[in-house]
């Protein structure tokens, strides 16, 4: 593939003057100027590079430029650290060179030549290009629409590419990096960092933790595979994105998704060296919530994976069709490509699977949730919906059991925004202004929201995204508000174990999404067992919320029995112990905290397994 030719480069000046318009320029544009700068990756890894030389290395990757772009590559969101804690080796970092915008070796090499990507500092830039691409796709309009904040403090999160010997990726909060280790299998030497899948599958983790940080706070099993539905979704979605990755999948599967294991097959090389599978996992498959019943996050993700992919088959058909009758009505019509059809239907996909993120509630997030916002979205962006898509998705999630026939009233014709009764007006302005203001927002309307009258109420997040719709419309601006609160909970019986007698705590809260003239867009929470009074919708509330109760007592329970719980154990570095429980318990202020450990065995492990062996800690 022909490398892009640029024209000669703005002044840093000049650039740094265009780079806080940079959003409003196309990517031609953005190219020409410096704006963007061309870094090689893999398409995938190096094993499909090996066996399919058209889906190597993508030499038109492009990454946004910023003026504090440094050596290592260091950049406003992300800092590349290669230290290998397994030989105590710190790698010399790539050179940033301002005159030609690249990155460079130790010595001046071109790390986007051959001789180059066998330097650790293609290693280095490639981990970093990918994040840095993968994070403007999730802030532009056709995903958030918005800024990202990490689940940490701080800003940059750090990339360590070649953290040691070992088979394991993850993301850790604690150490606020994404760490790629190394091995050895009989094809040679397998860099986890060089597989985009798995860098935007632990990518994705972050992300999903910036966004909702309280879901690392659960003992469920459907919010755990959620996270790794996040990271399978991330790695899935951004190889949508490859235009020459694309052409390759279309002409490899004929334009049938469901033959499009290129495509939908994660990790290649890493799965044929670890598990003897051609892919770690796979997205296309049929299976069902009844079908991992009793299975770890790795396996239950997959019912979600499966499904979303699914739903961009069947929107790819429904395109098709269109087509085929209009060109029967009028035989004068030109009809489109395939390729362009796949690329409508990808524009599609990545709006209603990461637009949706905003409307998930800020705790123990369930399949069900997501499914609903997905088809609150489609909603919201397309209300008439001429083509049945939102019908269509509907099907796929009750097909796999997320939805059930009762959840058909989803589709039942309504109005697409609506005005909540409150108690005490605010205008959208003030609700905005601040977390202070959102919370006066909330406390004035206690009883409206089911907000109990003594909940300590914080503020998890506050934030305004500007997004767009398929057609590159501008959707009316949204305040995504997430709001928590704690209810202590008593462990009391032998079934605890060794925490028989103790308390935890049930997180409880929602996410408003309000639009521009304060219309509710979306509300979705998470009830407790308070006492909110004796109104029909108040005692529905309360029940939901002993429901909610009784499957967080019933899931520690079990967890206790099957020796699932352990305390966490790792450096100041971030590597982790060899022997890691699933579920990570603390204690604070008198009350425990069960947390999701930041990995789990690459195997599709049942859980009745797990207790008492030894852990592989990727994720």
């Amino acid at each position: 593939m022909a490398r892009k030719t640029r024209r000669e480069l703005l002044s840093v000046g000049t650039r740094t003057r265009l780079y806080a318009t940079r959003r409003t320029l196309p990517l031609s544009v953005q190219e020409e100027t410096g704006l963007r700068f061309n870094v090689d990756v893999y398409f995938k890894d190096p094993l499909v590079a090996k066996n399919n030389p058209a889906a190597a290395i993508d030499t038109d990757f492009d990454v946004p430029w910023e003026p504090g772009i440094s050596d290592g590559p260091t950049s406003a969101r992300f800092a590349v650290v290669d230290y290998d804690a397994s030989s105590g080796v710190l790698e010399e970092p790539a050179r940033w060179d301002g005159k030609t915008v690249s990155f460079r070796g130790p010595k001046g090499e071109d790390l986007n030549s051959s001789m180059g990507r066998k330097l650790p500092q293609f290693r280095q830039i490639s981990v970093w290009a990918t994040v840095q691409n993968t994070l403007e796709f999730f802030e532009g309009g056709a995903g958030l629409g918005r800024r990202i904040e990490w689940g940490f403090d701080g800003n940059r999160l750090i990339l360590v590419p070649t953290a040691g010997y070992g088979q394991n990726a993850y993301y850790d909060r604690q150490s606020k990096s994404l760490q790629f280790y190394w091995f050895n299998s009989e094809g040679g030497r397998v860099n986890t960092c060089e597989s985009s899948d798995i860098v935007n599958h632990e990518f994705g983790h972050a992300v999903l933790d910036g966004l909702r940080p309280y879901y690392f706070e659960t003992v469920l099993t459907e919010t755990a595979a959620f996270h790794e539905f996040m990271g399978d979704l991330t790695a899935l979605l951004m190889a949508f994105r490859n235009n020459g990755f694309r052409k390759e999948v279309v002409r490899d599967s004929e334009g049938d998704l469901d033959d499009a294991s290129l495509l939908a097959s994660l990790a290649h090389q890493f799965g044929e060296a670890v598990t003897g599978q051609p892919y770690l996992r796979t997205a296309l498959n049929k299976k069902t919530m009844s079908d991992v019943r009793g299975k770890g996050p790795h396996e239950t993700s997959e019912v979600l994976t499966g499904a979303m992919f699914e739903i961009m088959a069947e929107l790819l058909e429904l395109r098709k069709k269109r087509q085929t009758r209009r060109t029967q009505d009028d035989p004068s019509a030109r009809p489109e490509s395939l390729e362009r059809l796949f690329w409508y239907t990808i524009e599609h996909m990545q709006r209603s699977a990461i637009q949706p993120l905003d409307f998930l509630p800020p705790c123990d997030v369930k399949f069900r949730d997501y499914a609903i916002a997905v088809l609150r979205a489609e909603q919201i962006t397309n209300p008439v919906d001429p083509e049945g898509f939102r019908a269509t998705m509907f099907e796929v999630f009750l097909g796999r059991e997320i939805l059930q026939e009762d959840d058909r009233k989803l589709l039942e014709p309504g109005p697409v925004f609506s005005r909540t009764p409150l108690a005490v007006f605010h205008s959208i302005d003030d609700i905005g202004a601040s977390r202070g203001s959102a919370y006066r927002f909330l406390d004035d309307n206690r009883e409206q929201l089911f907000i109990p009258l003594t909940a300590d109420l914080i503020i998890a997040d506050l934030a305004r995204a500007k997004k767009l719709t398929t057609e590159g419309r501008q959707q009316a601006d949204q305040i995504v508000l997430q709001y928590l609160w704690r209810e202590e909970v008593l462990l009391s019986g032998e079934r605890f174990g060794q925490f028989d007698g103790q308390r935890t705590s049930m997180w409880c809260g929602g996410t408003i999404v309000l639009d521009q003239n304060a219309n509710f867009i979306h509300w979705s929470r998470k009830p407790g067992i308070q006492n909110l009074g004796s109104k029909p919708d108040q005692k529905a509330e309360a029940k939901a919320g002993a429901a909610r109760r009784d499957e967080l007592l019933d899931t520690v329970a079990i967890r206790v029995n099957r020796g699932m719980f352990g305390e966490r154990q790792s450096t100041p570095l971030g590597v982790l112990a060899r022997i890691v429980p699933p579920f990570e318990v603390a204690e604070q202020d008198g009350l425990l905290s069960f947390n999701i450990a930041p990995h789990f065995s690459l195997d599709h492990e049942d859980e009745h397994d797990l207790g008492g062996r030894q852990w592989q800690i990727s994720s």
